[in-house]
């Protein structure tokens, strides 16, 4: 499974708002979370406007305006994050939910069940872990590779 640049980087920048703006006081510039995450500040703009869109940040503009989350980074999760910047989270090739598959003819591959799996996982991880998780350095493990 890949996940876009995009992605990746609203995660990033989530979890740098997520980490400063406790700390800020105030709204957090992507200024500031372009330069310490070293990313493209148009970029950012692009997936801000997303984010804002999709209600997850809040942004007001002069002294002291810039970007707040929403809600708390403990309620925010990396999914809601993935999953407002639009990006699909499936680890198969095959394009519909249908019993349609793959290959020539609709067949599925041998190993969609594996990778169709593999996705669900990934998303159910993503939903368990909140961008406080993230900005913490503190990621929950598994419970049942635990067991």
């Amino acid at each position: 499974m890949q996940l876009s640049t995009r992605g990746r980087y609203a995660v990033m920048a989530m979890a740098d708002l997520a980490g400063h703006s406790a700390h800020a006081g105030r709204g957090v510039a992507l200024a500031e979370i372009a330069e310490r995450q070293q990313l493209s500040l148009s970029y950012l703009e692009q997936i801000f406007a997303r984010l804002r869109r999709r209600g997850l940040v809040i942004s007001a503009r002069g002294p002291g305006g810039g970007y707040r989350l929403a809600k708390s980074a403990d309620e925010t999760s990396v999914a809601d994050v993935v999953a407002a910047v639009d990006e699909p989270l499936r680890a198969t090739r095959c394009t519909g939910r249908a019993a349609k598959g793959c290959m020539l003819g609709g067949a599925r591959c041998l190993t969609h069940d594996l990778w169709e799996e593999t996705g669900r996982r990934i998303v159910e991880y993503f939903a368990s872990v909140s961008l406080a998780d993230v900005a913490n350095g503190r990621l929950r493990p598994d419970a049942s590779a635990a067991a």
